[in-house]
């Protein structure tokens, strides 16, 4: 079939995507009416048409066999100010050799080296809690996950400087939304109101990056850590050097905000999730509290309901909600051609929650992941760190983390959501809760 016959989606029902978009309800939207598009659906938003892909074997063409025919997509391009020209952010060869220079940081054996910190500092933020502390449960997962990133992969501490960093990075991704809109690159060289906290906040950002980086390369003390790794490597398979200051300014800032920003979220949508579910809950705490000491790497075997219960928050709450891609050439799916220069959408939000592949999938449940029922679905029916040449290079990294947090703090604490507030996802570069979520921690 030809464009012009494409399915409709929901342009019909909607007047286009800004307004949704800027009503942080894009997500909600489709949400509500995957059902009626089916597998294949697209809109035209300023005329620039965007087609949705719903099927897991649509999925691996677009992100695996055929993923020479794309380019990133628009909200990757739009956040290369905040990441330059980084692991996220880069394409063709100039993307293959960083990650091959990156690639080392997050073997196996580092990641051991890792899980020691990540319990260490998770402890040390729960011996300042206490029983009956009422938090945003949002707000110190990101703390966490902030203190985690800045001493496993930049050996450094940043106590004095962390809620300086966090309403600094919080000022860049809020001016997210804005950057997607058409003309928002005209709108960067005015100056107004979100144009001057973006600039503020990633001004502050590189500082405190630089100053790392300047720091280590004065000292050439090799930690062990990934910036280590980093100023040492050279590109033994292409011209054999390094990276410049401002390729590593780059590097650094997108795993600071891959290794803080989606962990964080990823934790809080694990706790809002067990407060919602008592049997889950108390099937977790049996589960760490049989360990008999704190949690290591080397009791991951013994934690698979753990494992299972971060691999269902992050099916219902992906951090990484949406994949978009730049068709290159006319692209046929499903007996339809999608035209070059087209967007092409995959979202995790979306297939995580399809019933084909998850039966009842608005409900929490954790056994979806033994491993004879998982065997059941297609491999693209849940793809929370995408796929291909592109997928995330801190996977491992990120379930040892995840795991490990929830496992340690289980172990002393239980979470009670506060009651009388709103909980609603934000969809910006990552899947946020829009108004934070109260909680009540109690001693166990």
């Amino acid at each position: 079939m030809t464009p012009s016959n494409f399915p409709p989606g929901p342009r019909a029902r909607f007047p286009g995507a800004l307004l949704l978009q800027t009503q942080g309800d894009l997500l909600g939207f489709f949400r509500r009416n995957v059902e009626t598009f089916g597998d294949i659906f697209g809109f035209s938003p300023f005329g620039r048409r965007v087609v949705y892909l719903q099927h897991p074997d649509m999925i691996r063409d677009v992100l695996v066999t055929n993923q020479r025919l794309f380019a990133k997509g628009r909200a990757l391009e739009r956040a290369r100010p905040l990441l330059g020209n980084g692991l996220l952010t880069s394409e063709g060869d100039f993307h293959l050799r960083q990650r091959r220079l990156a690639q080392p940081a997050f073997h196996r054996d580092r990641i051991t080296q890792y899980a020691t910190a990540m319990v260490s500092l998770t402890e040390r933020m729960s011996a300042t809690w206490h029983d009956g502390m009422s938090m945003d449960v949002h707000e110190q997962m990101m703390s966490l996950t902030l203190h985690i990133v800045a001493s496993t992969l930049f050996g450094t501490t940043v106590d004095d400087e962390a809620k300086e960093l966090h309403d600094a990075l919080d000022g860049a991704l809020e001016s997210f939304n804005m950057r997607m809109l058409p003309g928002s690159e005209l709108m960067e060289r005015l100056p107004l109101p979100w144009v001057r906290r973006f600039n503020r906040s990633r001004a502050r950002l590189d500082a405190t990056v630089y100053r790392i980086i300047r720091e280590r390369r004065a000292s050439s003390e090799d930690r062990g850590d990934l910036l280590s790794m980093l100023l040492s490597a050279t590109d033994a398979e292409g011209d054999g050097t390094g990276m410049s200051d401002e390729q590593l300014r780059d590097e650094v800032m997108t795993l600071f905000l891959a290794g803080h920003e989606t962990t964080a979220n990823a934790l809080t949508w694990v706790w809002y999730l067990l407060c919602r579910n008592p049997k889950a809950e108390e099937r977790l705490h049996a589960e760490v509290d049989a360990l008999g000491h704190t949690p290591t790497i080397a009791d991951l075997p013994r934690l698979e309901y753990t494992r299972r219960v971060v691999m269902e928050a992050m099916r219902l709450y992906p951090p990484a909600y949406a994949i978009g891609r730049r068709v290159l050439e006319d692209y046929e799916v499903g007996g339809y051609t999608i035209p070059a220069d087209s967007m092409v959408v995959v979202s995790q939000f979306l297939v995580h929650r399809d019933p084909r592949w998850f039966p009842k999938p608005d409900v929490f449940d954790p056994d979806r992941w033994l491993p004879e029922i998982a065997a059941t679905r297609p491999k693209f029916s849940y793809f929370p760190f995408g796929a291909g040449t592109r997928i995330c290079i801190g996977e491992q990294f990120a379930w040892t983390e995840a795991i490990l947090v929830v496992a340690t703090l289980a172990q002393r604490w239980r979470f009670w959501l506060a009651p009388k507030q709103r909980i609603s996802v934000q969809p910006r570069i990552t899947l946020r809760p829009k108004y934070g979520i109260k909680m009540v921690v109690r001693d166990r």
